[in-house]
């Protein structure tokens, strides 16, 4: 995934254009570019490395125009060089160009253009749809015509946006497949592949969908559908998230402050109306056979969420990783639920598009508005959590859980297994859990950073858990993955002694998700995992519960927490998971919001 964005301005744009590549920094951070229209002529500058470090070499915020565009890279067709980053030039530098996605036809319209006598100075397939503008422009010294007959003849997903030397008023935009808006100001337009590419600017945005192109000026647009290039009316969006919840704050990380934003983000899931909650309860009634898919962090999030809808309602749907989902069998009438936060993820959508062409129904839980996945379902649920910059998901994961416990309660419901009484009861702990999260938050930081000091030196882990702490360790283990480098495996931890427990040894630390103690069975089986671990001299870390003295006197090390609902107890150590993980990676000096070899969210096959 890369970041894209686009200004046309009254007056100069380059610290505006600078920032907004920043705010977008989190979707790739290979490298970075900007090119700007000046009296003329294209200024083009970039190179490799993160958006602060190429500034301190190209001075990218000193840039002078009123037109211009920006990229940020996760390199996929071609490495990590200055020469692979965007913007893309043509050979006459008189067109440049950012782009999104895959062209999947590159390799033979390289080999054409070739042919011809253009020399390519980068490997990306990028390049080669900016030469194939100025090979039309010559054929038709029509700017628009150009930019549509060069769309002609590529194949695939992406979003463009093309500078020109020919049109120094306007930009030239194209959706297909992969994510891109507008952002309306006065004397001043935007595009963007997603809203924080113009957040700080204005509030005021059009979702583009497939097969649409957009001529921007600062003063007006014309979008037009590219096959008939019929003008289309699109309506105006007021985007409701807080400016400030993309800015650090004060914290060091935006890791840190995503934690610390999940009591807000929790508030956030209460509000979803409780229509569209029943909305989705009633599809899972309905359909025949109902299935969660994610993956990554969301199939652990549908993991959980299988967990809960077993627990409250009696019914079980199978999770299972996007990517797996096409060999499947789903016929007609069946029900594929998705989890995506950017709502882009190339394997979800192929998963949905599967389904779709089965004739299933589709709907989904997303963070990102009129991103692909949110338009393509039947229903989908906004989760309203805000921006999250950070790589490693937090808040919105956290969300996303929460918000299927609401639908797994209301399903309860329908199907009489809970009762009225039941569910006032747990609508209650819900409501209540965003003040317990806050207070674990600040006064238990301490101990989990204590704890992740004394253990970062541990290179492999165990994180077990019994039921639907088995998902909940499996998302932890991933955390540490992602931000530390450190091995972390995830599993139940019944599953310790067939054949994982030939591993154990004191250098070989585990974490076990203790429930509270109220949960008998679950509750025994986690201490007697622990017990085989301290048996034969291993390390063992436990999350519980206070007043747990049985697994207090099993343990090395503990974080004991205050007692929360059954039903909550889960996420409670989900995010103290987090926060683990998190101190974790500050003590070993790893980049914690920008992960290596990791982009926000992954958009190609």
């Amino acid at each position: 995934m890369c970041g894209i964005s686009g200004i046309v301005h009254s007056e100069n744009i380059g610290r505006n254009l600078f920032n907004s590549i920043r705010n977008l920094e989190y979707r790739g951070y290979d490298s970075c570019g900007i090119a700007m229209l000046r009296q003329g002529t294209i200024d083009l500058r970039k190179n490799i490395g993160g958006i602060d470090d190429v500034n301190s070499k190209e001075q990218l915020d000193q840039m002078q125009g009123r037109i211009g565009i920006a990229h940020t890279r996760w390199a996929t067709h071609g490495g990590v060089t200055q020469e692979n980053a965007h913007p893309h030039l043509s050979t006459n530098r008189k067109f440049a160009v950012v782009h999104n996605g895959i062209i999947s036809n590159y390799k033979e319209l390289r080999e054409s253009l070739q042919s011809k006598g253009v020399i390519f100075d980068s490997l990306t397939d990028t390049e080669v749809f900016v030469n194939l503008l100025e090979e039309s422009f010559a054929d038709c010294n029509d700017l628009e015509q150009s930019f549509l007959a060069a769309l002609q003849q590529i194949e695939g997903s992406f979003s463009i946006v093309m500078l020109s030397a020919h049109d120094p008023e306007h930009l030239y935009c194209v959706k297909q497949e992969s994510p891109l808006l507008l952002g309306l100001g006065e004397g001043c337009n935007y595009v963007g592949s997603d809203l924080n590419a113009f957040l700080e600017y204005t509030r005021q945005a059009i979702v583009l969908d497939d097969g649409e192109y957009v001529v921007l000026g600062q003063d007006d647009y014309q979008i037009r559908q590219v096959q008939t290039r019929d003008t289309i009316g699109k309506s105006v969006l007021n985007i409701d998230w807080d400016v400030e919840t993309s800015k650090k704050g004060g914290y060091s990380h935006y890791m840190l402050k995503e934690i610390f934003d999940e009591p807000q983000t929790i508030r956030q899931a209460m509000k979803i109306p409780a229509g569209q909650i029943s909305g989705i309860a009633e599809m899972f009634v309905n359909a025949p056979r109902s299935y969660l898919i994610g993956v990554g962090t969301t199939y652990y999030v549908a993991s959980i969420s299988q967990y809960y809808f077993s627990i409250l309602a009696d019914c079980f749907y199978p999770s299972l990783s996007s990517d797996e989902f096409t060999v499947v069998k789903i016929e007609s009438g069946d029900m594929a639920f998705a989890f995506s936060q950017s709502g882009e993820t190339y394997d979800t959508k192929t998963a949905l598009e599967y389904a779709k062409d089965h004739g299933a129904q589709t709907a989904a839980v997303v963070n990102v508005m009129g991103s692909a996945i949110s338009m393509m379902v039947d229903q989908v649920i906004m989760q309203g959590s805000g921006p999250e910059i950070c790589v490693v998901s937090t808040k919105a994961a956290l969300a996303q859980t929460f918000i299927m416990i609401r639908v797994a309660l209301e399903l309860g419901l329908m199907q009489t297994r809970i009762s009225r009484k039941e569910y006032e009861k747990h609508q209650l702990d819900l409501e209540e859990f965003p003040e317990m999260v806050k207070k674990v938050l600040n006064e238990q930081s301490g101990f989990v950073r204590n704890i992740a000091r004394a253990t970062s030196h541990v290179e492999n882990w165990l994180f077990l858990g019994c039921g639907v702490y088995y998902p909940v360790a499996m998302e932890s283990a991933l955390k540490m993955k992602e931000v530390t480098y450190q091995h972390a495996e995830g599993m139940p931890a019944g599953f310790l002694k067939h054949g994982t427990l030939s591993m154990v040894e004191p250098a070989l630390h585990s974490l076990f998700f203790v429930p509270p103690p109220e949960e008998k069975e679950l509750h025994d089986r986690t201490l007697i995992a622990m017990e085989q671990v301290k048996t034969r001299g291993g390390t063992a870390i436990a999350l519980m519960f206070q007043g747990d003295k049985r697994a207090h006197a099993v343990v090395d090390q503990s974080i004991e927490l205050p007692p929360v609902s059954i039903l909550l107890a889960p996420l409670m150590q989900m995010i103290v998971a987090q926060m683990f993980s998190y101190y974790a990676a500050l003590e070993l000096g790893r980049n914690i919001d920008k992960p290596r070899n990791l982009a926000k969210s992954v958009t190609v096959g």
